[in-house]
Protein backbone atom coordinates (compact mmCIF):
# COMPACT_ATOMS: atom_id res chain seq x y z
CA UNK A 1 0.00 0.00 0.00
CA UNK A 2 2.81 2.44 0.78
CA UNK A 3 4.69 1.81 -2.48
CA UNK A 4 1.30 2.98 -4.57
CA UNK A 5 1.20 6.17 -2.46
CA UNK A 6 4.47 7.10 -3.50
CA UNK A 7 4.61 6.56 -6.70
CA UNK A 8 1.17 8.86 -6.84
CA UNK A 9 2.49 11.53 -5.70
CA UNK A 10 6.07 11.30 -7.57
CA UNK A 11 3.25 11.08 -10.46
CA UNK A 12 1.45 14.73 -9.39
CA UNK A 13 4.80 16.63 -8.67
CA UNK A 14 5.80 15.40 -12.45
CA UNK A 15 2.68 16.23 -14.01
CA UNK A 16 2.60 19.70 -12.21
CA UNK A 17 6.49 20.61 -13.29
CA UNK A 18 5.36 19.54 -16.93
CA UNK A 19 2.08 21.74 -16.92
CA UNK A 20 4.18 24.63 -15.49
CA UNK A 21 6.79 24.56 -17.82
CA UNK A 22 4.18 24.28 -20.64
CA UNK A 23 1.91 27.38 -19.04
CA UNK A 24 5.17 29.55 -18.82
CA UNK A 25 6.11 28.89 -22.40
CA UNK A 26 9.57 28.16 -21.55
CA UNK A 27 12.83 27.27 -23.89
CA UNK A 28 13.49 23.86 -24.40
CA UNK A 29 16.87 23.62 -21.65
CA UNK A 30 14.27 23.75 -19.09
CA UNK A 31 12.27 21.30 -20.70
CA UNK A 32 15.48 19.13 -20.76
CA UNK A 33 16.43 20.25 -17.34
CA UNK A 34 12.46 19.42 -16.41
CA UNK A 35 12.75 15.78 -18.03
CA UNK A 36 16.00 15.36 -16.13
CA UNK A 37 14.42 16.21 -12.97
CA UNK A 38 11.77 14.26 -13.60
CA UNK A 39 14.17 11.32 -14.46
CA UNK A 40 15.64 11.63 -10.96
CA UNK A 41 12.67 11.85 -9.17
CA UNK A 42 11.19 8.79 -10.81
CA UNK A 43 14.67 6.97 -9.64
CA UNK A 44 13.96 8.67 -5.88
CA UNK A 45 10.69 7.41 -6.24
CA UNK A 46 11.93 3.70 -7.40
CA UNK A 47 14.70 3.69 -4.86
CA UNK A 48 11.73 4.83 -2.14
CA UNK A 49 9.59 1.76 -3.40
CA UNK A 50 12.56 -0.60 -2.95
CA UNK A 51 13.33 0.72 0.55
CA UNK A 52 9.62 0.69 1.50
CA UNK A 53 9.47 -3.18 0.08
CA UNK A 54 12.31 -4.12 2.19
CA UNK A 55 11.29 -2.42 5.12
CA UNK A 56 8.14 -4.32 4.52
CA UNK A 57 9.50 -7.54 4.29
CA UNK A 58 11.58 -6.81 7.44
CA UNK A 59 8.42 -5.51 9.30
CA UNK A 60 6.63 -8.93 7.78
CA UNK A 61 9.50 -11.20 9.23
CA UNK A 62 9.32 -9.79 12.42
CA UNK A 63 5.86 -10.03 12.83
CA UNK A 64 6.51 -14.08 12.02
CA UNK A 65 8.80 -13.90 14.59
CA UNK A 66 7.14 -12.19 16.93
CA UNK A 67 3.77 -14.79 16.33
CA UNK A 68 6.08 -17.53 17.01
CA UNK A 69 7.37 -17.14 19.73
CA UNK A 70 3.73 -15.76 21.01
CA UNK A 71 3.02 -19.14 20.21
CA UNK A 72 6.08 -20.70 21.53
CA UNK A 73 5.57 -19.32 24.83
CA UNK A 74 1.60 -20.19 25.02
CA UNK A 75 3.07 -23.97 24.40
CA UNK A 76 5.33 -23.63 26.96
CA UNK A 77 2.26 -22.81 29.59
CA UNK A 78 0.44 -25.30 28.48
CA UNK A 79 2.19 -27.90 28.82
CA UNK A 80 3.67 -26.32 32.08
CA UNK A 81 0.15 -26.17 33.11
CA UNK A 82 -0.85 -30.06 32.19
CA UNK A 83 2.61 -31.38 33.98
CA UNK A 84 1.80 -29.79 36.94
CA UNK A 85 -2.12 -30.88 36.36
CA UNK A 86 -0.70 -34.37 36.05
CA UNK A 87 1.60 -33.93 39.47
CA UNK A 88 -1.49 -33.07 41.00
CA UNK A 89 -3.57 -35.88 39.96
CA UNK A 90 -0.72 -38.25 40.60
CA UNK A 91 -0.36 -36.88 44.25
CA UNK A 92 -3.63 -37.39 44.37
CA UNK A 93 -4.22 -40.97 43.29
CA UNK A 94 -1.29 -41.39 45.50
CA UNK A 95 -2.91 -40.16 48.70
CA UNK A 96 -6.05 -42.30 47.24
CA UNK A 97 -3.87 -45.13 47.65
CA UNK A 98 -2.38 -44.59 50.67
CA UNK A 99 -6.09 -43.91 52.04
CA UNK A 100 -6.94 -47.49 50.46
CA UNK A 101 -3.74 -48.83 52.44
CA UNK A 102 -4.67 -47.78 55.45
CA UNK A 103 -8.02 -48.99 55.31
CA UNK A 104 -6.92 -52.10 54.36
CA UNK A 105 -4.56 -52.52 57.13
CA UNK A 106 -7.29 -50.99 59.66
CA UNK A 107 -9.64 -53.95 58.19
CA UNK A 108 -7.22 -56.08 58.62
CA UNK A 109 -6.80 -54.67 62.44
CA UNK A 110 -9.94 -54.56 63.62
CA UNK A 111 -10.64 -58.56 61.74
CA UNK A 112 -8.05 -59.70 64.13
CA UNK A 113 -9.30 -57.85 67.09
CA UNK A 114 -12.66 -59.91 66.52
CA UNK A 115 -10.85 -62.92 66.20
CA UNK A 116 -8.70 -62.54 69.65
CA UNK A 117 -11.96 -61.21 71.02
CA UNK A 118 -13.64 -64.23 70.28
CA UNK A 119 -10.97 -66.73 70.93
CA UNK A 120 -10.65 -64.59 74.44
CA UNK A 121 -14.63 -65.07 74.64
CA UNK A 122 -13.83 -68.75 74.28
CA UNK A 123 -10.90 -68.88 76.46
CA UNK A 124 -13.23 -67.06 79.01
CA UNK A 125 -15.56 -69.59 79.20
CA UNK A 126 -13.57 -72.61 79.37
CA UNK A 127 -12.14 -70.35 82.36
CA UNK A 128 -15.41 -69.89 83.86
CA UNK A 129 -16.12 -73.86 83.43
CA UNK A 130 -13.09 -74.69 85.03
CA UNK A 131 -13.55 -72.08 87.94
CA UNK A 132 -17.12 -73.71 88.35
CA UNK A 133 -15.52 -77.07 88.48
CA UNK A 134 -12.57 -75.90 90.66
CA UNK A 135 -15.41 -74.12 93.16
CA UNK A 136 -17.15 -77.71 93.16
CA UNK A 137 -14.30 -79.45 93.95
CA UNK A 138 -12.89 -76.83 96.59
CA UNK A 139 -16.48 -76.93 98.24
CA UNK A 140 -16.69 -81.05 97.83
CA UNK A 141 -13.14 -80.80 99.89
CA UNK A 142 -13.83 -78.45 102.43
CA UNK A 143 -16.85 -80.26 103.20
CA UNK A 144 -14.45 -83.33 103.57
CA UNK A 145 -11.86 -81.56 105.47
CA UNK A 146 -14.44 -80.11 107.74
CA UNK A 147 -15.50 -83.58 108.99
CA UNK A 148 -11.24 -84.34 109.16
CA UNK A 149 -9.66 -84.24 113.02
CA UNK A 150 -6.67 -82.18 113.70
CA UNK A 151 -4.41 -84.84 113.26
CA UNK A 152 -5.91 -86.32 110.56
CA UNK A 153 -5.93 -82.87 108.36
CA UNK A 154 -2.12 -82.30 109.59
CA UNK A 155 -1.31 -86.14 108.13
CA UNK A 156 -3.12 -85.04 104.99
CA UNK A 157 -1.38 -81.65 104.28
CA UNK A 158 1.99 -83.62 105.12
CA UNK A 159 1.55 -85.94 102.95
CA UNK A 160 0.54 -83.56 99.90
CA UNK A 161 3.17 -81.36 100.39
CA UNK A 162 5.42 -84.54 100.58
CA UNK A 163 3.73 -85.51 97.19
CA UNK A 164 4.49 -81.80 95.39
CA UNK A 165 8.13 -81.64 97.08
CA UNK A 166 9.26 -84.98 95.38
CA UNK A 167 8.07 -84.17 92.04
CA UNK A 168 9.87 -80.84 91.64
CA UNK A 169 12.62 -82.08 93.09
CA UNK A 170 12.96 -85.06 90.91
CA UNK A 171 12.28 -82.38 88.07
CA UNK A 172 15.12 -79.87 89.28
CA UNK A 173 17.45 -83.02 89.52
CA UNK A 174 16.85 -84.57 86.21
CA UNK A 175 16.87 -80.65 84.57
CA UNK A 176 20.37 -80.35 86.47
CA UNK A 177 21.58 -83.87 85.45
CA UNK A 178 20.91 -82.53 81.98
CA UNK A 179 22.58 -79.17 81.79
CA UNK A 180 25.38 -80.99 83.26
CA UNK A 181 25.71 -83.45 81.13
CA UNK A 182 25.54 -81.17 78.54
CA UNK A 183 27.84 -78.50 79.91
CA UNK A 184 30.60 -82.14 80.79
CA UNK A 185 30.66 -83.30 77.01
CA UNK A 186 30.73 -79.48 76.16
CA UNK A 187 33.60 -78.94 78.69
CA UNK A 188 35.43 -82.17 77.89
CA UNK A 189 35.36 -81.34 73.94
CA UNK A 190 36.71 -78.03 74.36
CA UNK A 191 39.46 -79.57 76.67
CA UNK A 192 40.29 -82.56 74.21
CA UNK A 193 40.58 -80.04 71.24
CA UNK A 194 42.83 -77.63 72.83
CA UNK A 195 44.78 -79.92 74.22
CA UNK A 196 45.59 -81.52 70.42
CA UNK A 197 45.53 -77.73 69.24
CA UNK A 198 48.50 -77.11 71.10
CA UNK A 199 50.40 -80.86 71.15
CA UNK A 200 52.45 -81.79 68.25
CA UNK A 201 55.04 -84.19 67.75
CA UNK A 202 57.01 -85.73 64.88
CA UNK A 203 57.18 -89.52 64.73
CA UNK A 204 60.28 -91.61 63.92
CA UNK A 205 59.35 -95.03 63.11
CA UNK A 206 61.96 -98.07 63.36
CA UNK A 207 61.14 -102.02 63.64
CA UNK A 208 63.14 -104.71 64.85
CA UNK A 209 65.48 -105.08 61.59
CA UNK A 210 67.91 -102.10 61.04
CA UNK A 211 69.90 -101.69 57.51
CA UNK A 212 73.29 -100.44 57.51
CA UNK A 213 74.81 -99.27 54.02
CA UNK A 214 77.91 -100.14 53.01
CA UNK A 215 80.50 -99.00 50.02
CA UNK A 216 80.55 -101.96 48.54
CA UNK A 217 79.87 -105.61 48.52
CA UNK A 218 83.42 -106.35 48.45
CA UNK A 219 83.06 -105.76 52.00
CA UNK A 220 80.39 -108.42 52.99
CA UNK A 221 83.26 -110.95 52.64
CA UNK A 222 85.70 -108.97 54.79
CA UNK A 223 82.65 -108.95 57.62
CA UNK A 224 82.00 -112.60 57.31
CA UNK A 225 85.66 -113.06 57.67
CA UNK A 226 87.49 -116.04 57.41
CA UNK A 227 85.59 -119.21 57.85
CA UNK A 228 82.99 -117.05 59.27
CA UNK A 229 84.99 -116.38 62.27
CA UNK A 230 84.29 -112.25 62.34
CA UNK A 231 79.98 -112.90 62.08
CA UNK A 232 80.58 -115.15 65.22
CA UNK A 233 82.69 -112.88 67.29
CA UNK A 234 80.40 -109.76 66.11
CA UNK A 235 76.80 -111.80 67.12
CA UNK A 236 78.46 -112.93 70.23
CA UNK A 237 79.75 -109.30 71.60
CA UNK A 238 76.58 -107.74 70.26
CA UNK A 239 73.83 -110.28 70.49
CA UNK A 240 72.38 -109.03 67.33
CA UNK A 241 71.74 -111.25 64.32
CA UNK A 242 73.86 -110.15 61.29
CA UNK A 243 72.19 -110.78 58.09
CA UNK A 244 74.07 -111.03 54.90
CA UNK A 245 71.88 -111.87 51.93
CA UNK A 246 71.76 -110.32 48.00
CA UNK A 247 70.56 -107.05 49.07
CA UNK A 248 73.32 -104.96 46.80
CA UNK A 249 75.44 -102.64 49.93
CA UNK A 250 73.47 -103.92 52.53
CA UNK A 251 73.43 -105.90 55.32
CA UNK A 252 70.77 -105.96 58.06
CA UNK A 253 70.62 -106.04 61.81
CA UNK A 254 68.11 -108.18 63.84
CA UNK A 255 67.18 -107.49 67.70
CA UNK A 256 63.92 -107.35 69.90
CA UNK A 257 66.18 -104.97 71.95
CA UNK A 258 66.84 -101.77 70.60
CA UNK A 259 69.46 -100.62 72.36
CA UNK A 260 70.93 -103.07 71.86
CA UNK A 261 70.90 -103.06 68.22
CA UNK A 262 71.81 -99.77 68.02
CA UNK A 263 74.99 -100.47 69.61
CA UNK A 264 75.57 -102.96 67.09
CA UNK A 265 74.78 -99.92 64.18
CA UNK A 266 77.18 -97.73 65.63
CA UNK A 267 79.46 -100.35 66.25
CA UNK A 268 79.13 -101.65 62.39
CA UNK A 269 79.46 -98.81 60.82
CA UNK A 270 82.95 -97.57 62.69
CA UNK A 271 84.30 -100.65 62.01
CA UNK A 272 83.39 -100.16 58.26
CA UNK A 273 84.62 -96.43 58.25
CA UNK A 274 87.77 -98.21 59.72
CA UNK A 275 88.43 -100.70 57.43
CA UNK A 276 90.40 -102.75 60.02
CA UNK A 277 87.97 -105.75 60.81
CA UNK A 278 88.45 -108.43 63.09
CA UNK A 279 87.52 -110.40 66.54
CA UNK A 280 89.72 -107.98 68.28
CA UNK A 281 89.16 -104.89 66.60
CA UNK A 282 85.10 -105.79 67.01
CA UNK A 283 85.26 -106.37 70.91
CA UNK A 284 87.02 -102.92 70.62
CA UNK A 285 84.61 -101.21 68.72
CA UNK A 286 81.42 -102.41 70.30
CA UNK A 287 82.64 -101.34 73.71
CA UNK A 288 83.04 -97.77 72.40
CA UNK A 289 79.90 -97.95 70.64
CA UNK A 290 78.33 -99.05 73.65
CA UNK A 291 79.86 -96.07 75.83
CA UNK A 292 78.66 -93.62 73.29
CA UNK A 293 75.03 -95.41 73.07
CA UNK A 294 74.80 -94.87 76.88
CA UNK A 295 75.41 -91.66 77.08
CA UNK A 296 72.98 -90.62 73.78
CA UNK A 297 70.18 -92.73 75.90
CA UNK A 298 70.92 -90.60 79.35
CA UNK A 299 70.94 -87.74 77.27
CA UNK A 300 67.60 -88.65 75.78
CA UNK A 301 66.10 -89.13 79.18
CA UNK A 302 67.36 -86.40 80.58
CA UNK A 303 66.39 -83.89 77.77
CA UNK A 304 62.76 -85.51 78.06
CA UNK A 305 62.22 -84.95 81.61
CA UNK A 306 63.92 -81.48 81.53
CA UNK A 307 61.27 -80.75 78.38
CA UNK A 308 58.33 -82.14 80.53
CA UNK A 309 59.85 -79.96 83.47
CA UNK A 310 60.42 -83.00 85.56
CA UNK A 311 63.43 -82.16 87.81
CA UNK A 312 63.67 -84.92 90.22
CA UNK A 313 63.28 -88.44 88.53
CA UNK A 314 65.75 -91.49 89.79
CA UNK A 315 68.59 -91.67 87.76
CA UNK A 316 67.70 -95.23 86.67
CA UNK A 317 63.96 -94.13 85.52
CA UNK A 318 66.02 -91.49 83.50
CA UNK A 319 68.11 -93.69 82.29
CA UNK A 320 64.77 -96.59 81.15
CA UNK A 321 62.66 -93.45 80.28
CA UNK A 322 65.96 -92.56 77.52
CA UNK A 323 66.55 -96.17 76.14
CA UNK A 324 62.51 -95.65 74.71
CA UNK A 325 64.42 -93.38 72.07
CA UNK A 326 65.24 -97.01 70.40
CA UNK A 327 61.68 -98.76 70.93
CA UNK A 328 59.11 -98.42 68.39
CA UNK A 329 55.09 -99.40 69.41
CA UNK A 330 53.29 -100.09 65.36
CA UNK A 331 55.73 -97.83 64.06
CA UNK A 332 55.44 -95.19 66.46
CA UNK A 333 59.00 -94.01 68.73
CA UNK A 334 57.66 -94.74 72.12
CA UNK A 335 60.13 -91.72 73.42
CA UNK A 336 58.25 -89.58 70.99
CA UNK A 337 54.60 -90.81 72.23
CA UNK A 338 55.80 -90.33 75.95
CA UNK A 339 56.51 -86.74 75.52
CA UNK A 340 53.59 -86.40 73.70
CA UNK A 341 51.50 -87.38 76.20
CA UNK A 342 53.11 -85.86 78.93
CA UNK A 343 52.45 -82.17 76.86
CA UNK A 344 48.06 -83.60 76.37
CA UNK A 345 48.22 -84.55 80.39
CA UNK A 346 49.80 -81.54 81.15
CA UNK A 347 47.72 -79.32 78.80
CA UNK A 348 44.65 -81.15 79.85
CA UNK A 349 44.89 -80.80 83.48
CA UNK A 350 45.60 -76.63 83.32
CA UNK A 351 42.39 -76.71 81.56
CA UNK A 352 40.63 -78.66 84.33
CA UNK A 353 42.16 -76.62 87.75
CA UNK A 354 44.30 -80.09 88.40
CA UNK A 355 47.75 -80.07 88.77
CA UNK A 356 49.64 -80.07 85.39
CA UNK A 357 53.38 -81.35 86.80
CA UNK A 358 51.75 -84.33 88.59
CA UNK A 359 50.10 -85.04 84.97
CA UNK A 360 53.09 -84.55 83.20
CA UNK A 361 55.06 -86.54 85.14
CA UNK A 362 52.67 -90.03 84.49
CA UNK A 363 52.40 -89.07 81.12
CA UNK A 364 55.86 -89.26 80.30
CA UNK A 365 56.41 -92.57 83.14
CA UNK A 366 53.04 -94.04 81.17
CA UNK A 367 55.13 -96.57 78.95
CA UNK A 368 57.90 -96.76 81.09
CA UNK A 369 57.70 -100.76 80.76
CA UNK A 370 58.11 -100.69 77.05
CA UNK A 371 62.32 -100.50 77.77
CA UNK A 372 62.23 -103.38 79.13
CA UNK A 373 59.27 -106.16 78.81
CA UNK A 374 61.43 -108.21 76.28
CA UNK A 375 63.09 -108.98 79.33
CA UNK A 376 60.71 -109.12 81.98
CA UNK A 377 57.09 -110.95 81.91
CA UNK A 378 54.02 -109.18 81.98
CA UNK A 379 52.15 -106.36 80.66
CA UNK A 380 54.11 -103.20 80.08
CA UNK A 381 51.57 -101.08 82.20
CA UNK A 382 52.39 -103.49 85.56
CA UNK A 383 55.99 -103.71 84.58
CA UNK A 384 56.62 -100.12 84.01
CA UNK A 385 54.49 -99.36 87.96
CA UNK A 386 56.48 -101.87 89.05
CA UNK A 387 59.52 -99.63 88.34
CA UNK A 388 58.31 -96.90 89.33
CA UNK A 389 57.06 -97.81 92.64
CA UNK A 390 60.82 -99.48 93.35
CA UNK A 391 62.08 -96.54 93.00
CA UNK A 392 60.15 -94.42 94.49
CA UNK A 393 57.41 -92.62 92.17
CA UNK A 394 54.28 -91.61 94.18
CA UNK A 395 51.70 -93.72 94.43
CA UNK A 396 49.33 -91.80 92.38
CA UNK A 397 51.71 -91.97 89.35
CA UNK A 398 52.51 -95.55 90.17
CA UNK A 399 48.50 -96.03 90.01
CA UNK A 400 47.96 -93.76 86.50
CA UNK A 401 50.98 -95.71 84.77
CA UNK A 402 49.40 -98.99 86.11
CA UNK A 403 46.20 -98.47 84.12
CA UNK A 404 46.39 -96.76 81.76
CA UNK A 405 45.43 -99.61 79.61
CA UNK A 406 42.71 -100.93 82.41
CA UNK A 407 45.24 -103.43 83.61
CA UNK A 408 43.52 -102.26 87.32
CA UNK A 409 40.74 -100.19 87.76
CA UNK A 410 41.60 -96.63 86.58
CA UNK A 411 39.41 -94.66 89.77
CA UNK A 412 41.15 -91.07 89.43
CA UNK A 413 41.03 -88.05 87.06
CA UNK A 414 44.91 -88.72 86.67
CA UNK A 415 44.19 -92.00 85.64
CA UNK A 416 41.89 -90.82 83.21
CA UNK A 417 44.02 -88.23 81.79
CA UNK A 418 46.58 -90.29 81.02
CA UNK A 419 44.33 -93.23 79.45
CA UNK A 420 42.74 -90.15 77.08
CA UNK A 421 46.00 -88.47 76.01
CA UNK A 422 47.58 -92.16 75.29
CA UNK A 423 44.42 -92.68 73.07
CA UNK A 424 44.95 -89.26 71.11
CA UNK A 425 48.69 -89.87 70.61
CA UNK A 426 48.03 -93.62 69.23
CA UNK A 427 45.15 -92.70 67.34
CA UNK A 428 46.52 -89.69 65.46
CA UNK A 429 46.34 -90.35 61.87
CA UNK A 430 49.74 -91.54 60.44
CA UNK A 431 51.01 -92.11 64.23
CA UNK A 432 51.18 -95.81 64.21
CA UNK A 433 51.70 -97.86 61.05
CA UNK A 434 52.22 -101.91 60.43
CA UNK A 435 53.26 -104.35 58.25
CA UNK A 436 50.83 -105.67 55.43
CA UNK A 437 50.76 -109.02 56.90
CA UNK A 438 50.01 -107.99 60.08
CA UNK A 439 47.41 -105.38 59.48
CA UNK A 440 45.66 -108.42 56.91
CA UNK A 441 45.75 -110.92 59.63
CA UNK A 442 44.51 -108.07 61.95
CA UNK A 443 41.61 -107.63 59.66
CA UNK A 444 40.78 -111.69 59.53
CA UNK A 445 41.01 -111.80 63.57
CA UNK A 446 38.45 -109.14 63.49
CA UNK A 447 35.67 -110.80 60.82
CA UNK A 448 36.77 -114.27 62.75
CA UNK A 449 35.55 -112.83 66.18
CA UNK A 450 32.41 -111.58 65.07
CA UNK A 451 31.50 -114.16 62.60
CA UNK A 452 31.85 -116.76 65.14
CA UNK A 453 28.77 -115.08 67.26
CA UNK A 454 25.13 -116.94 66.37
CA UNK A 455 22.79 -115.40 64.07
CA UNK A 456 25.56 -113.20 62.36
CA UNK A 457 24.94 -112.68 58.61
CA UNK A 458 28.13 -111.27 57.50
CA UNK A 459 31.16 -108.82 58.83
CA UNK A 460 33.23 -106.23 57.03
CA UNK A 461 36.42 -104.91 58.63
CA UNK A 462 36.05 -100.97 57.56
CA UNK A 463 38.41 -98.06 57.55
CA UNK A 464 41.55 -99.94 57.95
CA UNK A 465 40.32 -101.80 61.21
CA UNK A 466 38.72 -99.15 63.00
CA UNK A 467 35.25 -100.15 62.04
CA UNK A 468 33.58 -103.36 62.00
CA UNK A 469 30.32 -103.57 60.54
CA UNK A 470 28.02 -106.33 61.30
CA UNK A 471 24.88 -107.88 59.44
CA UNK A 472 22.78 -110.05 61.41
CA UNK A 473 19.87 -112.43 60.40
CA UNK A 474 16.50 -110.26 61.48
CA UNK A 475 14.80 -113.28 62.19
CA UNK A 476 17.63 -114.95 64.45
CA UNK A 477 18.81 -111.00 66.61
CA UNK A 478 16.10 -108.80 67.55
CA UNK A 479 16.76 -105.27 68.22
CA UNK A 480 17.83 -105.76 72.13
CA UNK A 481 19.83 -108.54 70.86
CA UNK A 482 21.42 -106.47 68.50
CA UNK A 483 22.65 -104.13 71.39
CA UNK A 484 23.87 -106.62 73.43
CA UNK A 485 25.98 -108.20 70.21
CA UNK A 486 27.62 -105.13 69.82
CA UNK A 487 28.74 -105.17 73.35
CA UNK A 488 30.03 -109.16 73.46
CA UNK A 489 31.60 -108.16 70.13
CA UNK A 490 33.82 -105.10 71.91
CA UNK A 491 34.59 -106.50 74.87
CA UNK A 492 35.84 -110.11 72.89
CA UNK A 493 37.84 -107.71 70.82
CA UNK A 494 39.44 -105.86 73.96
CA UNK A 495 40.41 -109.31 75.54
CA UNK A 496 41.60 -111.21 72.52
CA UNK A 497 43.27 -108.56 70.56
CA UNK A 498 46.30 -105.77 70.35
CA UNK A 499 45.43 -102.81 67.79
CA UNK A 500 46.40 -99.11 67.74
CA UNK A 501 43.54 -96.78 68.75
CA UNK A 502 39.86 -98.01 68.87
CA UNK A 503 37.80 -100.63 67.07
CA UNK A 504 33.88 -99.42 66.92
CA UNK A 505 31.73 -102.21 66.28
CA UNK A 506 27.94 -101.27 64.15
CA UNK A 507 25.46 -104.43 64.19
CA UNK A 508 22.70 -103.89 61.53
CA UNK A 509 19.66 -105.31 61.86
CA UNK A 510 17.35 -104.73 58.61
CA UNK A 511 13.72 -106.02 57.13
CA UNK A 512 13.50 -106.43 53.27
CA UNK A 513 9.94 -107.71 52.01
CA UNK A 514 10.20 -108.32 48.50
CA UNK A 515 7.39 -108.71 45.62
CA UNK A 516 7.11 -108.88 41.63
CA UNK A 517 4.79 -107.41 39.53
CA UNK A 518 3.56 -109.72 36.83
Amino acid sequence: MLPVIVAAVIALVAGFAISHFAVNGQNSAKVQEANRQVSEAQQRAEQICADAERQAETTKKEAVLAAKEDILKQRQAAEAEEKQRKSELHSLESRIMQREESLDRRNDALDRREHQLSSQAGQLDRRQSDLDGLVKKQTTELERIASLSQDEAHKELLDRVRKDTVREEAQILRESEQRTRAQADKTAREIVTTAIQRCAADQAGEVTVTSVHIPSDDLKGRIIGREGRNIRTFEQVSGVSLVIDDTPETVLLSSFEPVRRETARVALENLIADGRIHPARIEEMYKKAETLVNQRVQEAGEQAAFDAGIHDLHPEIIKTLGALRYRTSFGQNVLQHSKQVSELCGVMASELGLDPTAAKRAGLLHDLGKAIDHTVEGPHAVIGADLARRYGERPEIVHAIEAHHADVEPNTILDQLVMAADAISAARPGARRESAETYIKRLQKLEEISNAHEGVERTYAMQAGRELHVMVQPEKISDAEATVLAHDIAKQIEDEMEYPGQVRVVVIRESRAVDVAK
